[in-house]
């Protein structure tokens, strides 16, 4: 299933068409034409020709958005449904839609038999609610802890919902918001600029869930949200997101257009994402909360749903925190039982009718309530669904220390999740759909299968798919050194003091310009701290100002650092001398008290598998690429990837972790990676 990209002078008429509109759009952008992006687009055409699924690693550089941009395209051409571009982050939809297409757009249109129309959806709740603006909703904020997650995509956090303030800042936002909305043409959240913090953007939008609908919203006509998916409809194009795609592909929900076409772009995070907006947690605050919502909102009796509350109260009290390999015991299961019993009743007894069909208390309410039924009769069914369940605390912040920890004392939420996404991916998403996959990290050396497993392409019925690496227009053994510092102790909890003096001697002798990636805030933070009193260069760390703030400031000063955590794994593009130095300081591995990482390395090993290199060295090495991956960003950078974790070169599993690496050129020797670093920093100054 898997090929080496090899030369192929004979293509079809859809490819050949496809290579000189990309030539044409390339030259139109000023830019030169790449090996690996005519290949990339090759392939692409291919597989929508086919419709054999694709999987392409495509690497920094290598303009792959270009490369399947043109021919789905092409493709929408003639197509009477839309194609689809689903990305895992934010920042990347962003890019698509209002820089990629807007130039490739201007550059190939002359050419096309008409225009292309493209469209954007995401979630229900990043658009601002008219029924909700005009009082059809009730203005009530959940207590810290009852916050319901209704099935939004909450994986990719705005850079407002840092900022605080007291109410009267709160106040003065969400006046901002109503000025806002009075001449926005879309609603999107995104437009906002400077955006607001996620309390105040909840004055004005609503979830999923608790959406009225088209049949019964007295504003629907003018609905942000509708009018978006009825744009997409008619489109050409649609980007969206991989929550969206999680939702479309589980739910069934006409929540995207049909398509027949999907490039899913940053497809290394597409497991995650998916198995995140898919994942539930039940608390006996939501219960309570969703209760007292019901009373206040459809006045019906609600005795019996805090009576169940009440009972599973005391059935989880005390719980450890962790997996459940059993799942939950008799008790607990019949308590839920029996909240599941309650709700119903709760549900049936504040039916809306004709008279109060615009209720958006009433709505809201209902909302809540039928999550918590969802969530119950999941947990209930959880063995035989094969979804994973076990038990967390929220977090509590410690002023001394400078960063959250469990509380333990806090009460405990009942987490589910499905402990494999595949064969839902495989049903919902390759089962009608051609499906491109790709990224700059797919491969594991050469090999798909571990991404093509985890996504559903693997197994008995299986579809077919192909799987290429189309390289990169880099040099990375010319151009970059990965050093891994043999000599250190093996990792443990905090950061060694040996790990410490050898991050200061990088740092000295590369004169600043280094980016530092760590495994937790924690460690962020003490390296930062360490550094600050050793060195004399400006040291900046995540979480002291937004992310974009702090990445331009990095990059426009040469012998800054920028300290940070997996945020900056992926989310950084600094080409030049402000980023000669990438450090990471362990192999990313999941934390082994991940419960549904356990879970899935227990279920390999149950199925006669090595449910370490399978799960979690798999997960590493995808991450450690991403990192790893910062340092070379154009044709002249060079550059050191640091690795402070003796584990790389003396563990067996070291080989399959660097083997998802860049080629860079390798060494463990301390006095060759000081030498090349000193050279670097002089280089930048002469």
């Amino acid at each position: 299933m898997v090929e080496k990209v090899a030369a192929d002078a004979v293509g079809s008429v859809g490819e050949k068409a496809t290579l000189e509109l990309l030539d044409r759009a390339v030259a139109g952008m000023g830019g030169q034409s790449r090996a690996g992006q005519h290949e990339m687009a090759k392939q692409v055409t291919r597989a929508i020709e086919t419709g054999e699924h694709l999987l392409v690693q495509a690497g920094t550089g290598t303009g792959k958005s270009l490369a399947y941009l043109i021919p789905l395209i092409a493709h929408s051409m003639d197509s009477n449904k839309p194609t689809l571009v689903s990305t895992a982050t934010l920042a990347l939809q962003t890019q698509i839609v209002g820089r990629d297409l807007p130039r490739l757009l201007e550059t190939i249109n002359p050419a096309l038999e008409r225009p292309v129309n493209v469209a954007l959806v995401k979630g229900r709740a990043n658009y601002v609610c008219l029924q909700k603006l005009e009082g059809g909703f009730p203005s009530e904020e959940p207590s810290e802890g009852q916050l319901f997650s209704l099935g939004e995509d909450t994986s990719v956090p705005h850079l407002a919902a840092s900022m605080g303030g007291p109410q009267s800042q709160l106040g003065k936002e969400v006046v901002r918001l109503r000025e806002w909305a009075e001449k926005t043409a879309t609603g999107d959240r995104d437009e906002l600029m400077p955006g607001v913090t996620d309390r105040a953007w909840r004055q004005v939008s609503v979830t999923s869930m608790e959406c009225l609908g088209a049949q019964k919203c007295p504003v629907a006509e003018e609905c942000f949200s509708e009018l978006a998916r009825s744009r997409a409809a008619e489109a050409d194009v649609v980007v969206t997101n991989h929550a969206m795609l999680a939702v479309s592909a589980f739910e069934g929900l006409a929540v995207l257009p049909e398509y027949d076409v999907v490039v899913v772009d940053e497809a290394h995070e597409l497991q995650d994402r998916v198995t995140g907006a898919v994942s539930g947690q039940l608390s006996v605050a939501m219960v309570h909360a969703a209760a007292s919502s019901a009373r206040k909102h459809t006045a019906i009796t609600v005795d019996a749903l805090n009576a169940a509350a009440d009972r599973l109260d005391m059935a989880i009290a005390g719980v450890p925190n962790g997996l459940l390999p059993n799942g939950l015991n008799d008790e607990q299961l019949d308590c839920l039982d029996q909240l599941r019993d309650a709700t119903r009743a709760a549900l049936s007894d504040s039916k809306t009718d004709s008279s109060n069909a615009a209720d958006g208390g009433r709505q809201l309410a209902r909302s809540r309530l039928m999550l918590i039924l969802e969530l119950c009769e999941r947990m209930l069914a959880a063995k035989e669904n094969r979804e994973v369940v076990w038990f967390s605390r929220n977090s509590t912040f410690d002023p001394q220390q400078g960063y959250s920890q469990p509380d333990e004392t806090a009460p405990a939420l009942i987490n589910i999740a499905p402990l494999s996404v595949a064969g839902r991916l495989r049903e919902g998403l390759f089962a009608g759909h051609t499906v491109v996959l790709t990224s700059a990290t797919l491969a594991i050396g050469s090999a798909f299968e571990p991404a093509a497993g985890g996504l559903g392409l693997i197994g008995d019925g299986a579809p077919s798919w192909t799987g290429i690496d189309v390289g990169s227009p880099f040099d990375y053994p010319k151009q970059g050194v990965l050093y891994v510092a043999k000599h250190l102790p093996k990792p443990g909890r905090g950061t060694s003091p040996e790990a410490l003096d050898e991050l200061e001697d990088l740092i000295r002798a590369s004169g600043g310009g280094a980016l530092c990636l760590f495994s937790s805030r924690r460690a962020a933070e003490e390296a930062a701290d360490a550094m600050r009193l050793r060195l004399d260069v400006d040291i900046l760390c995540q979480g002291e100002s937004t992310m974009a703030a702090l990445v331009k400031q990095f990059a426009d000063e040469p012998d800054t650092c920028l300290f940070g955590t997996m945020s900056l794994w992926q989310g950084v593009d600094v080409p030049g001398g402000s980023c000669r130095l990438v450090v990471i300081d362990r192999i990313p591995f999941p934390r082994p008290d991940d419960p549904l990482m356990t879970a899935r390395s227990r279920a390999v090993a149950q199925s006669g598998g090595n449910g370490f290199m399978a799960v979690s060295a798999t997960h590493a090495a995808i991450r450690l690429a991403q990192g790893a991956g910062r340092l070379i960003r154009s044709t002249g950078d060079k550059g050191v990837v640091a690795v402070l974790d003796s584990r790389l070169s003396t563990e067996r599993y070291g080989g399959f972790l660097r083997a998802a690496l860049p080629p860079f050129w390798a060494t463990t020797d301390r006095s060759v990676v000081r030498g090349v670093l000193e050279r670097l920093g002089s280089a930048r100054k002469a």
